[in-house]
């Protein structure tokens, strides 16, 4: 392939660097032998690129910092990456209507500090959020963190500015606090992984700053007594601002690069904040009765921001936790709330019986479980045994009425078991509903509706 003229200028050409566009941070994937790659400057390359893709039928995959885990931004063969890291401006923050309106390449982290700036607060916080962008959290329609109280992305994007396949530039929703004109077109590009169209503009709603968190660290001698106090907690007339579940392999991997507090042999720990105006103190008091008439062995509240800070750190710790015990893929399944003991105990049942060593931790106040496969790197065997094992607990999941992905997407790697979710007359519908927006299916091809 080659590129006209007019876009070699904002090619990669070194091979280096242009390696490093070829894959997210998915496991398995596989990087394409011949692909370009092109920045974007502007919303004017943006349409170029998509003017010329799609006359000669060129495939072309939207990246923003490719972090993402199910394989949604790997370039394709023969086609072009296009890159939207470039497009990170902070266009306007309106403190009275409470909105920022922002470019695709701005990092979410960088973005909640501008609405902090002005006494405001973006709620979405992906773990990623110190590397990832808006655009691919429009993608995805990311969560994180603090979704049991504020929900995710869908839920703070008030409109879009996005350019189809072809070049045309269309605008959805509004800057307004209200508007039910039309058919909600935002809420149908939020989510859709770049297979609809790239998103060049975010008009994102944002709230008043809450008080700094103060934490609540809980730890279990089963998971039914977790399970118990996460459903107590959220019936709470003022809902925790975040409520995180450790399973004992999770503690296990923490405890194992430093001493967090986590006593020997608990089954599960919780960790609960609350960031309530003029109440946190009030509340983490009331969340550790909860948690004590629950069941919890040890209960520990924080006072003060130092304090809560180092309640948390056990959770911030996980990742490293569980990088260094081993090489292992991490999932993303969600639950109904009340069927979270069911689904760790499927993860560990699974984990005896296929001798795939799986961690089942994550965002139990909303049910969204990030399960962690351990595999062997230099044993392709055991990698297929971890991914067959995933397998079996999408399974489980699905027959509780859950999802097979609450915040990472679809991508390639789950696509299989898109239509056991949602049926085959939905995804079909799905299908047309691309075609129309993408009548040569020439956006990130090969991703979440095909099987």
């Amino acid at each position: 392939m080659t590129l006209p003229s007019s876009l070699t200028a904002r090619a990669v050409t070194e091979p280096e660097v242009k390696a490093t566009y070829a894959v997210d941070e998915s496991v398995g994937v596989a990087a394409p032998d011949h692909f370009e790659v092109v920045r974007a400057r502007d919303l004017d390359d943006v349409v170029e690129v998509l003017t010329y893709a799609h006359h000669t039928g060129t495939p072309v995959v939207p990246q923003g910092a490719r972090s993402g885990l199910a394989g949604g931004a790997v370039a394709v063969e023969g086609g072009i990456v296009l890159s939207l890291e470039r497009l990170r401006s902070l266009l306007d923050v309106d403190p009275v209507e409470c909105l920022a309106v922002v470019s695709p390449g701005m990092v979410t982290a960088d973005v909640k500090a501008a609405a902090a700036a002005q006494g405001l607060f973006y709620p979405p916080d992906p773990a990623s959020s110190a590397f990832c962008t808006i655009g691919g959290n429009v993608a995805t329609n990311a969560g994180g963190l603090c979704c049991v109280k504020y929900g995710v992305t869908a839920d703070y994007v008030r409109g879009l500015e996005v350019v189809l396949a072809g070049g045309e530039v269309m605008r959805t929703g509004r800057r307004t606090a209200k508007g039910v004109a039309g058919l909600d077109l935002t809420g149908l590009f939020v989510g859709s992984e770049g297979t609809l169209g790239v998103v060049t503009e975010a008009t994102l709603r944002l709230l008043p700053a809450p008080d700094p968190a103060l934490t609540v660290l809980a730890t279990f001698a089963t998971l039914g007594e977790a399970s118990e106090a996460i459903l107590r907690l959220r019936r709470d007339r003022h809902r925790p601002s975040l409520l995180e579940l450790l399973d004992a392999t999770s503690i296990a991997a923490v405890q194992s690069i430093a001493d967090f507090g986590f006593p020997a042999g608990c089954a599960a720990a919780l960790i609960v904040q609350s960031d309530r105006p003029g109440h946190t103190a009030e509340d983490v008091q009331r969340y550790a009765a909860v948690l004590t008439d629950a069941g919890a062995t040890e209960v520990a509240v924080a006072d003060d921001a130092q304090e809560s800070d180092a309640l948390l750190a056990g959770r911030r710790a996980l990742h490293h936790g569980l990088v260094a015990k081993g090489t292992h893929f991490i999932e993303d399944l969600c639950v109904p709330v009340g069927d979270l003991t069911r689904l760790i105990a499927a993860g560990h049942e699974i984990s005896a019986r296929t001798g795939v060593e799986i961690s089942m931790s994550g965002h139990g106040g909303d049910g969204n479980l990030h399960p962690s496969f351990f595999y062997d790197p230099a044993d392709e065997a055991s990698r297929h045994r971890a991914e067959e094992a995933f397998g079996d607990l999408v399974k489980v999941a699905l027959s509780m009425g859950g999802t097979i992905t609450g915040e990472h997407g679809v991508g390639s790697l789950k696509a299989r078991w898109l239509p056991q979710e949602v049926g085959c007359a939905s995804l079909e519908r799905q299908r047309s509903l691309k075609a129309l927006f993408d009548p040569r299916g020439i956006l990130n091809p090969g991703r979440v509706y095909w099987s």
